[in-house]
């Protein structure tokens, strides 16, 4: 294994002397399993994303694998047998997702509590099918529980009217860092891997097919060419974009429906269980996890107009899901105590009418058979790594090579690797660092973690934490820059740490010391300093005054 995986220069370096298999445009979770599984098939590839990886909505998902009890629930009662293949399918790659990235990744109960007699023997009917559906790939088997069991599960659970509830386990992960591994391990096997490098204009060979495209350097704000012999739109929301970039006849097949979550703090539920709540008002569903010691609640499901500014929390977001955390707990939870938030975009195929929260969350592969271009479009984490395969054999089938077995179920991702729960105990030992310290890297970067700690042995000051009370050390830092390609402020202080997704507080008082770091690093000036790190806190502040009414500062 090289010694920096993800060299960007090298990789932009390489640009003109290649002519690659696949070009993959969009680095989030569909994009990177593409690309894992096109090295994988010895396909030379290339990914591309214009901003950074994981920076749309694979960094906004409410951080389960899952089945989709909703999704089950709509296939048996209107005999829909295209949620119940979707259903099946997610099912059975919940385990497979799990067993990939274990640092990542673990089973989670979730409690439906049950309000009327009846609940209680319905939801349980359907948990079970649920347990047969995932047969020997089910996490564990789902319970139907008294309502003291389920009190003991969820202490401030309210119980004035509660029957009974129902317990049933899904897959819970790091949606951020679980698409950073995909990124690394392809890049391990020789794909090459660019961020904040934005696909311009398509250009055609004399058949009329793709074979360029114009991409431009937003960091160094230059242009370079990238030649392919095939293109993957894997763009998610974006996908429409790119397909009438290249072929401006084909028609939309995108909506876009908004999901927010808030994160509160712990104490809110003190408890190692989520709770569903499997129907609001206006028909949606909502969680409330246990998640990097905070309670994680989402999501809402409105139906937007995809724009190019960032999808944000919104008062109304904040008021809604803090209403139905009310409605569920003995816990009141004041506006100014969220600790952070965040809003994503879900990429739904075209229908014909209804709501967005009514669509299947199938995906389509679409070949245009003008340009050649491929297009993944639709589905959702859980399924991304089918998304993948089913893209791969599509482009295999217009390279006119025999497809390969798809290999991606049996591949262990790089920081899974010899992964063991209690390793963080190993680290603490050898290298002297706390264990609430050691135990944070052990599982944001499994087998890696040794590698970022080894950094604290040539300079014992990169120990320290990167402000009062985090648990972010500087050597974490130091090696998300060097070995995860963190190019913005916002790159390492928000997906490579974490910390916009858990503490925007955090994120506001860690943003000068990390850009203290980079500036060490990457050698920019004081001037580009200054003005990164202000963009970046003023724009924590306006999504907090924006949400929650309060100054960043005043907290």
């Amino acid at each position: 294994m090289s010694e920096v995986l993800m060299n960007r220069l090298k990789n932009i370096a390489s640009l003109d002397a290649n002519l690659f298999d696949v070009c993959i445009i969009g680095g989030g979770a569909t994009g990177a399993g593409c690309a894992l599984d096109a090295v994988q098939r010895g396909l030379k590839t290339i990914l591309i994303e214009k901003d950074d990886f994981a920076a749309g909505t694979s960094s906004k998902s409410t951080k389960l694998f899952h089945g989709g009890v909703r999704y089950l629930e709509k296939a048996v009662m209107q005999l829909d047998a295209e949620q119940f293949r979707m259903v099946y399918k997610s099912l059975h790659e919940r385990r497979t997702l799990i067993s990939n990235a274990p640092h990542l990744a673990h089973p989670i109960a979730l409690l439906t509590p049950c309000f009327k007699w009846w609940e209680g023997f319905y939801y349980s009917i359907g948990l079970k099918i649920y347990d047969l559906l995932a047969g020997s790939t089910n996490l564990k088997s789902s319970q139907w529980l008294n309502k003291k069991q389920a009190v003991e599960r969820i202490p401030n659970l309210k119980t004035d009217k509660l029957k009974s509830a129902v317990l049933y386990y899904d897959g819970q992960f790091d949606d951020i860092r679980y698409t950073l591994e995909l990124v690394k391990t392809a890049a391990e096997l020789g794909c090459i891997v660019i961020n904040h490098l934005a696909a311009q204009d398509f250009r055609f060979g004399v058949n009329g097919k793709l074979n360029e495209i114009s991409v431009f350097d937003t960091t160094a704000k230059r242009n370079y060419i990238v030649r392919s012999k095939i293109f993957v739109n894997a763009t998610g929301t974006g996908a429409d974009k790119i397909r009438q970039k290249a072929n401006p006849n084909l028609n939309k097949r995108m909506r876009v429906s908004k999901g927010a979550h808030l994160v509160l703090p712990y104490d809110s539920m003190p408890a190692e269980t989520a709770l569903l709540i499997p129907k609001t008002d206006d028909g949606r569903v909502v969680f409330l996890l246990p998640w990097n010691k905070k309670i994680l609640v989402g999501t809402t499901d409105e139906e937007v107009e995809l724009t190019e500014q960032e999808s944000t929390l919104s008062n109304a977001d904040v008021k809604y899901l803090l209403d139905y955390t009310a409605r569920y707990l003995n816990t009141t939870v004041d506006p100014k105590n969220v600790r952070a938030g965040f809003s994503g975009l879900r990429p739904l195929l075209q229908a014909a009418s209804g709501n967005t929260k009514d669509l299947v969350r199938e995906h389509e592969v679409e070949v245009d058979a003008v340009t050649g271009l491929i297009s993944i479009m639709g589905g959702k984490w859980t399924t991304f790594r089918l998304m993948a395969k089913d893209t791969l054999d599509a482009v295999e089938q217009s390279l006119n090579k025999p497809i390969t077995p798809c290999t991606t179920h049996n591949l262990i991702l790089l920081g899974g690797r010899n992964y063991k729960t209690d390793g963080y105990l190993e680290l603490a030992a050898k290298y002297k660092v706390p264990e609430f310290i050691a135990k944070r890297l052990h599982q944001r970067y499994g087998a890696m973690a040794s590698k970022i700690l080894d950094i604290t042995v040539s300079d014992p000051s990169l120990r320290r934490s990167i402000v009062s009370g985090s648990p972010v050390i500087c050597a974490e830092v130091v090696y998300t820059i060097i070995h995860e390609m963190g190019v913005s402020l916002r790159d390492v202080v928000a997906r490579r740490l974490g910390l916009e997704f858990t503490s925007w507080k955090y994120a506001y008082q860690s943003s000068y010391a990390v850009a203290n770091i980079m500036q060490d690093i990457l050698r920019f000036s004081g001037e580009e300093k200054k003005r990164m790190v202000d963009e970046y806190q003023q724009t924590l502040e306006f999504w907090n005054m924006q949400a929650f009414g309060v100054s960043l500062n005043a907290n």
